[in-house]
């Protein structure tokens, strides 16, 4: 949502600030998975005594294929595995009995077990809602039902069909169902009525708990990143209900998907498999979908990083069946049509360009005509070429500076693997005689926190000097990507300190009394 008097980008001159990158599946918590719960709002009030003004996570939309919140299944729905049990017992959904899980891995997700779970305590809570909920819950629910009806419905039955097929691509459903003719649906609503009611709740209380986060968070004066893929999973709803949006065949298969050119992360290039965009028949909608997209999103967030940004210029579209994605061509996107649009509608543009990759000069012509940050890797910055865009003396003021993202290796990992010469760069750019792998993410956070960006973020990874046991995500591996977690030591620990003093001493802290500051740091616990 957009909040009036808040500091949204594009940033104002002379804005600094900081904040802490992670995806709420790395929280620690006893139910296997972080989620919405008292320990999210823990880790808000850690990050602003810890004078944080941003938190960053992941896309927030409910996994498919390989649990890759880069592959949702729909772009307006909420992943419901970051419902917290803890707040339905509060909301008196459930009872605590019922909420006494197994013992979880402390440092990663199993989410064979962890899907299950929450499945099995959300039908509880269900029946239980539907058995005995009260008037003012009832009277939410319904109203969440009305407002949300022009993606929920659709999102509902094919989840609710997903599940009666065991999970196949809906592509494997019966050819009326993927056709979607109106007696088949008909007749799957009718059949299927309890598990899209299930359906529908499990979003409600999604949008439930993210809207208290989010007040928790505007409340510390934190504010909170989301962030938008560019693409959809070829098995989403928003393929299976808008299929008109997607260059498609006549059986609703893709002709083209999505990738990128050979690149720093893949000498093949990405195959990633989306399929790609009817920028036509969008534009004839007046980019409706694109538009939804973003509110839904901006419900619960202050901004939004629009992964592959380059894409509204030109992506690169892969024939379908081609192996690698090195056969690609480029194909041009909506470019600044769409964002006039989006302007036009929502009022603001509080978006951050990921300008990554294979980037030509119209992709920062149209970032700048928008006024939209963009993204600086420090990790990618230590090549000996002075001109490179990823060195701080390179930076514009609105700027969002990052030691490495989710697609890096951790800042310790990364050091492990630079070869010498570029080592011997980064320390000779800090006028310091050398250092050690345990030095390398400290020092890039060093430079980002007094680097001109008017942001500087680090992933949670960094700022605790994890090596590459902590990586979240390897680009190109399909497997054991996601799975990161952090445990309650890691955030009791000395590094908030650390980053508290870095924040104060670089003048990006949101807490100005050091007293304060200290004492608001020593009296949180996750």
């Amino acid at each position: 949502m957009i909040h009036e008097g808040q500091t949204l980008p594009p940033f104002p001159d002379g804005y600094r600030s900081s904040g802490v990158l992670m995806h709420v599946t790395s929280l620690p918590s006893r139910y296997g998975i972080g989620d919405y719960g008292p320990t999210a709002l823990s880790w808000i009030d850690r990050l602003a005594a810890a004078g944080q003004s941003w938190w960053q996570s992941l896309p927030l939309g409910p996994t498919g294929y390989g649990n890759s919140p880069y592959q949702p299944l729909s772009s307006l729905a909420g992943n419901e595995l970051l419902v917290s049990p803890d707040w339905l017992i509060e909301d008196g959904l459930l009872q605590a009995g019922d909420c006494q899980p197994d013992s979880f891995p402390e440092a990663e997700v199993d989410y064979n077990r962890v899907i299950p779970l929450k499945l099995q305590l959300f039908e509880k809570a269900w029946a239980n809602f539907q058995a005995r909920a009260g008037a003012d819950l009832r009277a939410a629910y319904e109203r969440f039902s009305i407002d949300q009806a022009h993606w929920l419905n659709d999102y509902a039955l094919f989840r609710a069909l997903k599940a009666k097929f065991k999970g196949a691509y809906y592509l494997e459903w019966p050819k009326e169902l993927v056709e979607r003719e109106t007696a088949a649906l008909d007749t799957a609503r009718r059949e299927l009525e309890d598990r899209v009611g299930l359906a529908c709740f499990v979003q409600f209380l999604l949008y439930r708990q993210a809207d208290r986060l989010n007040a928790h968070a505007h409340s510390k004066g934190v504010k909170l990143i989301g962030d938008l893929p560019f693409f959809v999973s070829g098995d989403s709803s928003d393929v299976w209900a808008n299929p008109e949006l997607f260059l498609l065949d006549e059986q609703h298969r893709p002709r083209f998907v999505a990738g990128v050119p050979p690149d720093y992360f893949s000498a093949q290039g990405q195959l990633w498999g989306n399929p790609v965009y009817n920028w036509d028949a969008l534009h004839e909608s007046g980019y409706r979908w694109w538009i939804g997209r973003l509110r839904a999103l901006l419900t619960h967030v202050d901004a939004v990083r629009l992964d592959h940004f380059r894409g509204f210029v030109a992506a690169w579209h892969v024939p379908a069946g081609a192996p690698t994605a090195q056969t690609g061509t480029w194909k041009p996107g909506p470019g600044a049509e769409l964002f006039k649009a989006v302007q036009k509608e929502l009022g603001a543009l509080p978006l951050i360009a990921e300008d990554l990759g294979q980037i030509t000069p119209d992709v920062y012509a149209l970032r700048d005509q928008f006024h939209l940050p963009g993204m600086r890797i420090l990790q990618f910055a230590f090549d000996g070429h002075s001109d490179n865009p990823h060195l701080p003396q390179n930076y514009a003021a609105n700027t969002v500076a990052y030691t490495g993202t989710h697609d890096n290796p951790t800042t310790r990992g990364w050091f492990d693997d630079l070869p010498e010469d570029q080592r011997r760069n980064l320390w000779n750019y800090m006028k310091r005689p050398g250092g050690s792998a345990g030095d390398a993410a400290p020092a890039l956070m060093q430079l980002a926190w007094t680097s001109k960006a008017a942001l500087a973020i680090a992933p949670l990874q960094d700022l605790l000097n994890l090596g590459n046991e902590a990586r979240m995500n390897v680009p190109g591996r399909a497997e054991n990507n996601w799975r990161w977690r952090s445990t309650k030591e890691m955030l009791d620990g000395p590094a908030f300190e650390w980053l508290l003093s870095l924040t104060r001493s670089s003048n990006r802290s949101i807490m100005t009394d050091t007293s304060k500051a200290g004492k608001a740091l020593e009296a949180v616990s996750l």
